[in-house]
């Protein structure tokens, strides 16, 4: 049966070791969000060696973009958007210290590579619950790129925020396993 492990960021290679595809996740502390543009710009920095915004030892990056904020919450509703765009500059932010990405939806092969060479992991949030995601985040503030606007890096404090483990640093896939159970 899949298990519910309660962790608290910053990550370490522990933590990480010690989930599985299909483990359920409840994550406090802080986590960073990035969608494309912030990637490719963060990206761009470390391929240049220069110093980035925010520190990725044992960070988390959730894919966003939050909707306005309504009165009472630190954020608007805030579920998922689909991670195969950020692809193309995860492996890189991994080997750098990156230690959990939030999304939805598959991950490419190098990503996947990256998760077991890294000790990292790509956790699912539910796309269609955004408001009560949004109910996990405590507090919220814009640390890098504010000229993106809804792409803005923004540093969330969150507590229990729900998500399940799709791929883990052993190379099982959620996805792939979902998808066996109908082939015929």
């Amino acid at each position: 049966m899949d298990k519910v492990v309660e962790l608290k960021t910053p990550l370490s290679s522990e933590d990480i070791e010690g989930l599985k595809i299909g483990d359920k996740v409840l994550l406090s502390g802080i986590i960073y969000t990035g969608r494309d543009a912030a990637h490719k710009r963060l990206y761009e920095l470390l391929k240049e060696s220069k110093s980035l915004p925010i520190n990725l030892q044992g960070a988390v990056i959730y894919y966003v973009g939050p909707a306005p904020t309504k009165p009472g919450y630190a954020i608007g509703p805030a579920g998922p958007t689909t991670s195969y765009r950020m692809d193309p500059y995860t492996p890189l932010m991994h080997e750098h210290g990156l230690k959990a990405t939030i999304g939805k939806g598959n991950r490419n092969p190098a990503v996947i590579e990256a998760l077991k060479k890294y000790k990292a992991s790509y956790l699912a949030a539910t796309g269609g619950v955004a408001a009560l995601i949004a109910k996990s985040v405590k507090s919220s503030k814009i640390v890098a790129y504010e000229d993106l606007g809804a792409e803005a890096i923004l540093e969330l404090v969150v507590e229990d925020f729900p998500c399940i483990v799709a791929n883990d640093c052993y190379g099982g896939d959620l996805y792939a396993e979902g998808v066996k159970k109908y082939k015929v």
